[in-house]
């Protein structure tokens, strides 16, 4: 349930010149002995169940929860680590860069498995993979892709089906989505020639997962790769009309992750947050009423769908080889 108020506002008062937000909401009492600031990619609706279930044990605390792209997240951050207290991202490389350059504390009493923490100071809460969806009646009479290959062979037997009604992230503004890519390029070369088809046909670009599913919903995409599954699978209203497809070849499944600003002046509040925000997610199993996906402690640690909290993933944060990657992206795609 909600908690006591909830103000929907547009922009932080400070720094509405600077940055405006996808969504700003305020949880909790009217009268907080403390206002916990996080900065999430993660979309309200979604997340909104853990913020309340927190504060009902916690009803002196009020939360300010804040939306914004994942590269907005990173660079606002960076510009003001001061201004947040938790900051939580699907840009899993981002994130441990972020870690990694000094701007997270340490939580030593976190129960995270080995592979799903980083040094104590970033936590993986969620199991997303990435989706190709199909608008199901741009299908009919005809097979279902489960593969990327297949994928293709769908497209080149019926370009006109297609044409103009590709999607995927602009991996040159979205962060996720430059994740996503690189992963699937490291994995397979099927992911350039996916990308040079549907470059022929007139790929469309998006910020955000959301929005690709609201035109797939509508018909305006029949298509959208590497789609958030979970964002998906929450739109249970449209279940009728999306299929979801984990590519069965080499699916790229990322951990959403979380840690608590260095320069914060809650860190116990912040932490307690953070502490509870995993523990609920390895024992999440209520998706009804808490739709992001779970983590789960008994996972392989050898799953080699899942991208890896590691090091490595700053590989393509390399300027050098962030410059190569784009250029070759656009040339699959901007044709």
């Amino acid at each position: 349930m909600r908690n006591l108020v909830t103000l929907i506002l547009c922009f932080l008062p400070a720094l509405s010149s600077a940055q405006d937000w996808e969504d700003r909401q305020f949880f909790g009492t009217t009268s907080p002995t403390q206002t916990l600031r996080v900065l999430s990619s993660t979309d309200t609706a979604l997340f909104e169940p853990i913020i309340d279930h927190f504060l009902q044990s916690n009803r002196d605390i009020a939360v300010e929860y804040l939306v914004a792209s994942t590269a907005d997240i990173d660079a606002a951050f960076r510009a003001t680590p001061e201004r947040f207290d938790v900051v939580i991202s699907s840009a899993m490389d981002l994130q441990f860069k972020l870690v990694n350059d000094g701007y997270a504390i340490e939580i030593e009493d976190l129960p995270a498995p080995d592979w799903a923490q980083w040094r104590q100071s970033l936590f993986a809460f969620t199991a997303e993979p990435a989706a190709i969806i199909l608008n199901r009646n741009a299908f009919r009479g005809h097979p279902i892709p489960r593969t990327r290959q297949e994928l293709i062979q769908a497209m080149r037997a019926r370009p006109d089906i297609f044409e103009n009604r590709l999607g995927t992230y602009d991996v040159r503004q979205s962060a996720l989505g430059y994740l996503f890519a690189t992963q699937d390029a490291r994995a397979s070369e099927t992911y350039w020639r996916l990308m040079e088809v549907m470059g022929s046909l007139g790929l469309r670009l998006y910020c955000c997962s959301g929005d690709m599913i609201d035109d797939l919903t509508r018909g305006d995409l029949v298509v959208a790769y590497n789609v958030l599954g979970s964002y998906a699978a929450a739109r249970t209203e449209n279940a009728n009309v999306l299929e979801i497809i984990l590519p069965s070849e080499f699916p790229t499944t990322m951990m959403r992750t979380a840690f608590v600003a260095a320069q914060t002046d809650k860190p116990e509040t912040a932490a307690s947050f953070t502490r509870f925000l995993v523990e609920m997610q390895q024992a999440n199993s209520d998706h009804a009423s808490f739709p992001l996906p779970p983590l789960n402690p008994a996972e392989n640690v050898d799953n080699q769908s899942t991208i890896a909290l590691g090091p490595a993933l700053m590989t393509y944060l390399d300027t050098l080889k962030k410059r190569t990657f784009l250029q070759e992206w656009e040339n699959a795609v901007l044709q």
